[in-house]
């Protein structure tokens, strides 16, 4: 997408804006999160689509991280040749696929038409699991954001 950028700072820009559009998809990740969560802490029975909602939405946005993201944070890293924070990136990628493998299992678990009675009876443990996993994710994210992409800013904009 951005491979036919002319300059640095056009490129730069287009990465900030894809990460805003992809901060956006967290939001809604939250709020879906959120939502079903308090469904469950009320003991109120969430529908099948509430369920389905959620792992869209983090499917979705775990994809744009993992295959478009990081991606280009990681060609921004090599563009400064930043190599501090590359070194970075391949401690946290490790970290960062901890949490999509239980996303990936969630949404193998919850995101079908039909859901296992068995596995609804595990929906609030397994629910409160995937919410820490995502809080480390974030966590992880926001570092490589900061470490890939905004701490270029300076030298982009000079």
């Amino acid at each position: 997408m951005l491979e036919g950028c002319k300059n640095a700072r056009e490129r730069w820009s287009g990465v900030h804006e894809m990460i805003d559009k992809w901060l956006q998809e967290r939001q809604e990740l939250i709020v879906c999160y959120t939502e079903l969560a308090h469904l469950v802490k009320t003991d109120t029975a969430p529908g099948t689509e509430q369920v389905q909602a959620l792992c869209d939405v983090m499917v979705d946005y775990t994809s744009a991280g993992h295959f478009e993201i990081f991606e280009q944070l990681c060609r921004e890293a090599e563009a400064f040749s930043d190599q501090d924070a590359i070194e970075l990136s391949q401690k946290i990628f490790p970290l960062i696929q901890k949490s999509t493998d239980v996303i990936l299992d969630f949404n193998e678990a919850y995101g079908a038409s039909t859901v296992a009675d068995e596995a609804l009876a595990k929906l609030p443990d397994e629910l409160s699991r995937l919410g820490e996993f995502l809080a480390d994710r974030f966590q992880h994210e926001d570092t490589l954001i900061e470490t890939l992409h905004t701490a270029h800013r300076e030298l982009v904009d000079s």
